[in-house]
């Protein structure tokens, strides 16, 4: 009894190793592009945008034809263009029209409405580190600022989660959806996104205090966006969206929590610009 503990917790290490492995690639991988911005950014976009529409289509869709593909890897690529030079009312008609194209083209098969909810799940998210990011280079930048805070704070809620979780485990989260989420999981991962706002927040130049308060909304939707894939994933019967990343999967079983966050960060500071930056008022 005691040799299967052990090797459960060795197991549980080992996992955890390659996820943070896989997690330091990434970051590295994704430093230049969200430190120069500008059209370095629109690559990095584009590539994970596409990575991550290949693997919804083959996902939702075993007898999908080529066009299923095609049409919203070219919407996205032409929306993330626009939005980049500017055109942010065009891009998002794009998105659009897109969205009813792939529906229409998937209509034959069945099941039409993942195809039209594959577009915005993945298109909006793509936009929004365009919108984030903005023109300016380097660290001193408020995209920079922006992006980096939003990052740390998923990627530390995600961590947090799964080292309490795994270490405390108690009553689960939702276990109808994903049956390894705990609520300890959760208060750690609340706690990890929040210590490490108010601190990234600090060392990019932001409001700290703001940095703290605002964490608290982007790690929510960081666990909504992960319990949204898991439900996903558990209608369509698949373990895995693909198996690109070590020790996580595809592309959206990594990014799913921030997918979620950079839509409710983007609508956020729309509302209030300043959100993250300056004193008090917002």
């Amino acid at each position: 009894m005691t040799g299967e503990t052990e090797n459960k917790k060795q197991g549980r290490f080992k996992t955890l190793g390659v996820r943070a492995a896989s997690g330091i690639g990434l970051m590295v991988f994704c430093g230049f592009p969200v430190y120069y911005g500008g059209w370095a950014i629109l690559a990095l976009a584009s590539l994970f945008g596409i990575g991550m529409i290949w693997e919804w289509v083959r996902m939702t869709d075993v007898k999908a034809s080529p066009f299923a593909t095609f049409i919203p890897v070219a919407g996205l690529i032409a929306s993330l263009v626009l939005a980049q030079i500017g055109d942010w009312k065009i891009a998002l008609g794009i998105i659009g029209g897109v969205t009813v194209l792939a529906t229409c083209e998937r209509i034959r098969r069945g099941k039409a409405l993942w195809a039209g909810m594959g577009v915005l799940y993945i298109l909006l998210p793509c936009l929004a580190i365009i919108w984030l990011r903005g023109d300016e280079v380097g660290v001193k930048s408020l995209g920079f600022a922006h992006l980096i805070f939003i990052s740390l704070v998923v990627i530390a809620a995600d961590t947090m989660a799964y080292i309490g979780g795994s270490t405390f485990k108690g009553p689960k989260l939702a276990p109808k959806i994903s049956p390894n989420k705990t609520w300890s999981g959760f208060i750690c991962g609340l706690l990890g996104g929040v210590v490490i706002g108010a601190v990234t927040a600090y060392v990019v130049g932001l409001n700290p205090v703001k940095g703290l308060l605002f964490a608290v909304p982007i790690v929510l939707a960081s666990v909504f966006g992960d319990l949204l894939e898991s439900a996903i994933k558990r209608h369509l019967s698949v373990k895995d969206a693909g198996d690109l990343i070590p020790g996580h999967g595809g592309i959206l079983d990594r990014v799913d929590s921030l997918m979620m966050a950079l839509i409710v960060a983007v609508a956020a500071l729309l509302v209030c610009p300043n959100l993250l930056s300056g004193n008090w008022p917002v």
